[in-house]
C-alpha cells in the first residue's frame, strides 16, 4: 500500500437505498475540501454487502450526484489507477488484510451471537443502535496464547480483532477537534470478517482508503467510534492513516437523525419536485465547509 503526498479525498456511498440530504451535504462538504485542497476526489461505490445493496440504487445514485454537480476523477463509471472502484470486486485485497492479521495474531474467531453480547453485558437487546456494536466482553475472548485455527477457505465463523486492554486512542479530528476512546471500554473487539464470508465495513474501509492513497477522509459523526477501530487496523496492517473531518449530522423536522427511510428528503424526491441542486447546496453553504 502506498502513501501519498498530495490531497486524495473520497465519496463513498453504499447503494442500500437513495441518497438524501444528509449524505448529499457530506459529499458535497467533501468535494469542497479536495477543491480547497487542489486535490483529487475520488468515488467509490461501497457494494460489498450483497444482502442489503441493490444494482438499480447503483446508477440511481451516480445520476443523483451529477444531478447536485458533484464530480470526481477516478471511480466505477470512470476507472483510474486503482481500479476496481466496487467493493464487491476488491474481495481479494480484503481477504490479503485478514491473513495478515491472521498471521501476526490479531484476530480471533467467535462462534458469541449478538444477543450473547448483549446478555453478558446487561445491554437491551436494541442496543445503542443497530450502527454500532455492543462492547464484547473480554471472558468471550480465548486466551492470546491460544492456538489459532486456520483461515478456511469459505469462512463460516465470525473473526474479531482483538483490541489492546486499556489503551487511549487520540486522533484530532478536523471538525471536531481532539477525539479520544480507551479501548474495552468505548468499544470491544469488532468484526473483521462476518461468518456469511463477508468482510466487515471495518476492514474493507480501512483497506480501500489505504490502497487509494485516500489523504483525508470525510464522513458523519456518527462514524467517529468507526474511526478509533480503523486506526487499529491501519496500525495492525502497518499503514499510516488518513486525516478525518467527520459532519454534523442532519436532522428531520422531529429532530430525529436523517436515513435512507426518509424518502420525501431523497435527492430523487426533491429533483422531482422541482427543487434544483442550487437551492440544495444554498442550503448547505452557511460559509466555508471548513
Amino acid at each position: 500500500m502506498v502513501n501519498h503526498s498530495s490531497y486524495r479525498g473520497r465519496l463513498a456511498p453504499s447503494p442500500t437505498g437513495h441518497l438524501h440530504l444528509g449524505h448529499a451535504r457530506t459529499f458535497w462538504i467533501a468535494q469542497e475540501r479536495a477543491r480547497a485542497a487542489g486535490g483529487a476526489l475520488i468515488l467509490r461505490n461501497d457494494d460489498i454487502d450483497s444482502t442489503r445493496f441493490r444494482l438499480d440504487f447503483v446508477d440511481s445514485m451516480l445520476e443523483d450526484l451529477r444531478w447536485l454537480g458533484l464530480s470526481w476523477s477516478e471511480g466505477p463509471d470512470l476507472g483510474g489507477p486503482y481500479a476496481p472502484y466496487n467493493q464487491s470486486a476488491r474481495r481479494a485485497h480484503y481477504r490479503a488484510a485478514l491473513g495478515q492479521l491472521h498471521a501476526t495474531g490479531w484476530i480471533f474467531p467467535c462462534t458469541r451471537s449478538r444477543r450473547d453480547v448483549l446478555e453478558a453485558i446487561g445491554a437491551p437487546h436494541e442496543g445503542a443502535g443497530a450502527d454500532d456494536e455492543p462492547v464484547y466482553p473480554r471472558e468471550f475472548r480465548p486466551p492470546a496464547n491460544a492456538p489459532l485455527r486456520a483461515l478456511d477457505e469459505t469462512i463460516a465463523v465470525n473473526w474479531r480483532f482483538r483490541v489492546p486492554d486499556g489503551e487511549e486512542l487520540v486522533f484530532d479530528d478536523a471538525r471536531f477537534g481532539a477525539q479520544r476512546a480507551v479501548t474495552g471500554r468505548d468499544f470491544g473487539d469488532f468484526l473483521v470478517w462476518r461468518k456469511d464470508d463477508v468482510p466487515s465495513y471495518q476492514l474493507a474501509c480501512m483497506v480501500d482508503d489505504a490502497a487509494m492513497g485516500i489523504t483525508e477522509v470525510v464522513r458523519g459523526a456518527d462514524l467517529i467510534k468507526s474511526t478509533f477501530r480503523q486506526l487499529l487496523l491501519y496500525r495492525a496492517l502497518g499503514c499510516t492513516p488518513p486525516s478525518f473531518y467527520h459532519c454534523p449530522l442532519m436532522n428531520d423536522d422531529k429532530g430525529e437523525r436523517l436515513a435512507k427511510r426518509h424518502d420525501a428528503l431523497s435527492l430523487r424526491t426533491l429533483r422531482e419536485r422541482g427543487v434544483t441542486p442550487a437551492s440544495i447546496i444554498a442550503g448547505f453553504a452557511t460559509g466555508s465547509p471548513a
